[in-house]
């Protein structure tokens, strides 16, 4: 029988211990270590020269910069008027409300389901949150007979 390498990366049961032995957390590779080292010092002027190429109307390097400079945005903030939840009925208002506001184009069908699944989730915290008051209710009801 053939033993690791390392014994000590094995339990008693000779199942692997949980983790990666590999490289530490956040070590970086030898390729992006060796395009560190030959672009050391080098980025002010490479970004200056992508400036440069961009104002003289090269379209890939005006590109490059709006990208870095401007990055598209992955949401925004919308309006939508809601009323308080504090009951699984009030969830049930609130996402007609916001069926309404995709219905007359105030916001997307997207931005309408990141709506959906927090009013989802807080529908649900606020379903636990009631059968936590029953329970607790019930539970003084039957101390007290």
């Amino acid at each position: 029988m053939t033993t690791p390498r390392n014994a000590s990366e094995k339990t008693g049961d000779g199942r692997f211990k949980p983790g990666n032995p590999g490289k530490p957390k956040g070590a970086r590779s030898m390729v992006t270590r060796a395009m560190e080292a030959l672009l050391e010092g080098q980025h002010a002027a490479l970004t200056q020269a992508a400036i440069d190429k961009a104002l003289e109307g090269d379209t890939v390097a005006l590109r490059l910069c709006l990208d870095r400079l401007a990055p598209a945005r992955k949401d925004a903030p919308i309006t939508i008027e809601l009323p308080p939840i504090a009951s699984a009925a009030d969830a049930v208002a609130a996402s007609s409300a916001v069926l309404a506001a995709v219905a007359t184009g105030d916001v997307t069908p997207g931005e309408a389901g990141a709506v959906m699944s927090l009013l989802t989730a807080h529908k649900t915290i606020v379903e636990a949150g009631d059968l936590e008051a029953r329970i607790a209710a019930l539970e003084a009801r039957g101390a007290g007979a």
